[in-house]
């Protein structure tokens, strides 16, 4: 009876040490080794795998291919794979998206960008919502009712699909807005 106890505690210890062994691990803290002689057993940590290591570094912007209309067109897209925008009222030194529409069409930010699959200039800008991404120029964005490879976007509110190719924004020719018309029925040219 008594080594049957004695092996029961001797079990409970180690793997109590086991667990928070585990725990301090998965919170970041290095291995406790203890003592020999002591009954309780070491557990090595092992670091995080490369595949991991490469996850956490993925690129801020990435190139994939998406139904943007009834088209398959090569887009960009973020690390989380939503679909990346501008916006037509922005210029190359300042984002015109502000409250409501920030809301709804959250910016891209991050201190260092990196791209993959494009050799488009990505850059950072601060503004407001911090360290705004550009692409070429071009402000990016997501839109709040895309999911992960899906457009729905394209064209709401002046904010189109970044494809790879897109011009620098001083390069490109903007489209020309019509002028609004002037009516006797109403102020705002119905």
């Amino acid at each position: 009876m008594y080594h049957s106890r004695r092996a029961l505690i001797s079990g409970a210890i180690a793997l109590t040490s086991f667990f928070a062994i585990g725990a301090g691990a998965a919170a970041g803290a290095a291995p406790s080794h203890a003592s020999p002689g002591s009954g309780a057993q070491s557990v090595a940590v092992k670091k995080p795998s490369i595949h991991l290591e490469s996850a956490v570094k993925a690129a801020t912007v990435h190139t994939a291919v998406a139904l943007v209309g009834e088209k398959s067109e090569s887009i960009l897209e973020n690390a989380k794979d939503f679909p990346l925008y501008y916006f037509e009222g922005d210029t190359a030194k300042k984002s015109a998206v502000s409250g409501g529409l920030a809301q709804l069409w959250p910016a891209l930010v991050s201190a260092k960008p990196t791209v993959t699959g494009t050799k488009g200039k990505l850059s950072s800008v601060k503004e407001a919502s911090g360290r705004q991404v550009t692409y070429n120029g071009h402000f990016l964005y997501t839109f709040v009712d895309d999911m992960p490879g899906q457009v729905t976007g394209q064209g709401v509110s002046n904010f189109f699909v970044v494809a790879p190719g897109i011009k620098t924004i001083g390069g490109a020719k903007k489209a020309s807005v019509p002028a609004p018309t002037t009516s006797s029925s109403s102020g705002y040219g119905y």
